[in-house]
């Protein structure tokens, strides 16, 4: 644990390390799914690629998503479910996996796809080691 001095010599509160920090996520799908991330050995100092999955009610809709989220600073790749219903666009994107970044980037997918009829339904990365699905 890190303790802070100030110039008078005081002690201030201590500091949590980054290790310690990073298991403070709230408790939520995000916040577990970040645990998991950690628990799975990702080194949560380093960006990390992150796939946000946007569903979408049609291809049309999900090529224009794509185009959107590319705009973005994602790298979209689109999918369907090989029976003509559900497609999906998953947006790639190198990252720190912080709480407060995972939840403003699902919040910001939401609003670019909201007029295309799509929506973000969670997410996952490989981290340093292993999937973490959300």
């Amino acid at each position: 644990m890190a303790v802070v001095l100030r110039p008078d010599h005081e002690i201030e509160q201590p500091l949590q390390s980054l290790e310690d920090f990073s298991m403070d996520f709230p408790q939520d799908a995000d916040g577990d799914s970040l645990r998991l991330a950690v628990d799975a050995g990702s080194d949560m100092t380093r960006p990390m690629v992150i796939d946000f999955t946007v569903s979408a009610p049609n291809e049309s809709s999900a090529r224009g998503i794509a185009t959107l989220v590319e705009s973005q600073g994602f790298d979209p790749s689109i999918s369907d479910d090989g029976r003509g219903g559900t497609w999906r666009v998953y947006c790639s994107m190198s990252m720190l996996a912080t709480y407060d970044g995972v939840v403003e980037k699902r919040t910001q997918l939401n609003q670019l796809v909201e007029a295309q009829g799509g929506h973000c339904d969670g997410w996952v990365t490989f981290g340093n080691g292993g999937a973490v699905d959300q």
